[in-house]
């Protein structure tokens, strides 16, 4: 995909990307997956806790039965190993969301990040990549600290 790409056009909620003649087309959930991918593959292993936390998320995130989830997240993966411009890809699909759903996927980010029972270093210095890409606020980075620590201490 890194090869004659043509600039990038939204068309609707979608980013709509041509190269040598053919058009992929990318939207929020894609997005989402491949964010989560990002950041579990930060330590060069996503564990077998991080792929089912992964497709939960984005399962009940975007009420997909789990094996659309699977396929959401499976094409991440590969999309991420193909193409060196990958954060290219993601700081021009972020403009599909807005600051509540950038903090939703911080959320989800720092679940994908604890679901092996590890914080990794390399993966919470890649959230702080992502949420640069991504441009997340912040206040709204904290927030998302928040809501975590809030839901996992009670």
């Amino acid at each position: 995909m890194a090869e004659n790409i043509s600039r990038p056009r939204f068309e609707g909620d979608n980013l709509v990307i041509e190269t040598r003649g053919t058009e992929e087309v990318y939207d929020a959930k894609y997005l989402v997956a491949s964010l989560l991918v990002f950041v579990a593959k930060a330590d060069d292993n996503i564990s077998g806790p991080e792929t089912a936390e992964m497709i939960e998320l984005v399962s009940e995130h975007f009420g997909l039965p789990t094996s659309a989830s699977l396929e959401l997240l499976t094409n991440a993966m590969e999309d991420i190993a193909e193409n060196p411009d990958f954060e290219n890809l993601l700081r021009d699909l972020s403009r599909l969301l807005s600051t509540e759903e950038k903090e939703e996927v911080a959320l989800m980010m720092l679940k994908v990040i604890a679901a092996n029972g590890r914080k990794n270093a390399e993966e919470m210095d890649q959230l702080r990549v992502v949420a640069d890409i991504i441009r997340i606020p912040p206040e709204v980075l904290h927030r998302a600290f928040d809501r975590y620590f809030e839901e996992t201490m009670s």
